[in-house]
């Protein structure tokens, strides 16, 4: 078992329960002490908390690389070193040619450039539209499937049941696939993080499930995302299918985790809160304004960023090769820039959030993700307007990458 944190500002730990669970105090600690704090955890990395500053560093691309994304850096176990040592010369010319990362999120300019801009038609507002009846469909049978019984899990038999369809659909995937590959999620982004060997089966078996469906879409192309990027072309050559296997695993990835911890947090929160549900409900036209508010609140993802060349933030020197996490949800509750920031005010009028990031790596998905939880609060609303936590100190929540509710009972009317 890991030594408890005594002082918070340097020697953070990201995955221990006491933060996952209320992390809010510990960065109102932080933040109010420390522009940086450091620890040497999970292989060491600096983590601002001021708005002004997550800011200043997402946007300063020279220094702060997004070459590696993920929180932790574990090392490798025996078995994958003697796995990599024994590898023959054919696995490592694939291992190679597909090693892309997953861009745009894991690339930066020029390749950025041009791997962002293939992804915003497929995610504009327009878009993303066509996918709204069909989740409200969705949300509506996973209802009717507990209804009657006066209780459910919200998170996992509602919240994490819809983003792997919604994404399933988008990428042209059978969505009775959707529970195997949102166990591949999971352990790449969640359980993976803490755990080397199930985190490279899991992004084994997604990379190995991309390459076959870009293949089929190369012999039946379809109306989906994989299909629409074999038919792109940068600077008049056809996008490598290397590149299209790493988008395919960003959006599987990152549409999935990212949404359901999002909608089982505005779950969460509304089941303590029945002023805001009444809001909701008898406002129909707040809605747009409650989902930015419950982003803010409860933003779930943290980001890192890989520190290409020496250099020195607010007073703090930070050497080449570190990790910085960027904290994006504590930046979200700055008192310098939110009134009452640890007040959840559906009303809010000023709300930068900025819970998709900033700078040239702001989230592409944004509009699904939005649309997904205006949906799925909006449906659950209409079926279940009276609802509490069955018990609010048996509900889980993952952290570290990702924030949000794994196991949340809710009791209701039936």
């Amino acid at each position: 078992m890991a030594e408890p944190v005594k002082e918070w500002t340097a020697d953070y730990d990201i995955f221990s329960r006491e933060y996952i669970k209320d992390p809010f105090p510990i960065w109102d600690d932080i933040r109010g002490k420390c522009p940086v704090a450091h620890t040497d955890r999970w292989g060491g990395s600096f983590m601002p908390t001021r708005y002004e500053d997550l800011f200043n560093i997402a946007k300063d691309i020279e220094h702060f690389s997004s070459q590696n994304v993920l929180v932790a850096d574990v090392m490798p176990t025996p078995e994958q070193i003697e796995r990599e040592q024994n590898m023959t010369e054919e696995d490592q010319e694939l291992i190679q040619q597909y090693n892309v990362g997953a861009p745009p999120i894991t690339s930066d300019p020029p390749v950025h450039t041009w791997a962002r801009k293939l992804l915003l038609p497929p995610f504009s507002v327009t878009t993303v539209a066509k996918y709204e009846a069909e989740t409200r469909e969705l949300c509506k049978e996973l209802i009717d499937k507990f209804i009657d019984k006066g209780r459910a899990d919200g998170a996992v038999d509602y919240a994490q049941q819809i983003p792997p369809r919604v994404i399933a659909s988008i990428l042209g995937i059978n969505k009775d696939d959707a529970d195997t590959f949102t166990g591949w999620v999971r352990g790449f982004l969640e359980l993976g993080l803490t755990d080397p060997e199930l985190r490279e089966q899991s992004a084994r078996s997604i990379f190995e499930f991309m390459v076959g469906q870009v293949q089929q879409r190369k012999e039946q192309p379809g109306d989906d995302l994989i299909s629409y990027l074999l038919a792109q072309k940068v600077d008049g050559e056809p996008v490598p299918e290397p590149h299209i296997v790493g988008t395919c695993f960003l959006t599987l990835v990152a549409g999935i985790d990212t949404t359901w911890s999002s909608i089982g947090s505005a779950i969460w929160h509304l089941a303590q809160h029945p002023e805001h549900r009444k809001q909701i409900i008898e406002e129909p036209g707040l809605i747009d304004n409650a989902v930015e508010e419950l982003l803010r609140a409860y933003s779930p993802v943290t980001m890192a960023r890989y520190v290409a060349s020496d250099t020195e933030y607010a007073g703090c020197p930070i050497p080449e090769g570190s990790k910085v996490l960027m904290n994006f949800p504590a930046a979200n509750r700055d008192p310098r820039v939110f009134e009452n920031p640890d007040v959840v005010d559906l009303h809010r009028a000023k709300n930068p959030h900025i819970a998709f990031g900033v700078g040239i790596h702001r989230c592409a998905g944004s509009n699904l993700a939005r649309m997904e939880m205006k949906v799925s609060i909006q449906e659950w609303l209409k079926r279940i307007p009276d609802y509490r936590l069955e018990d609010p100190d048996a509900v889980t929540w993952a952290g570290g990458q990702v924030r949000g509710p794994r196991k949340m009972g809710v009791v209701f009317p039936s």
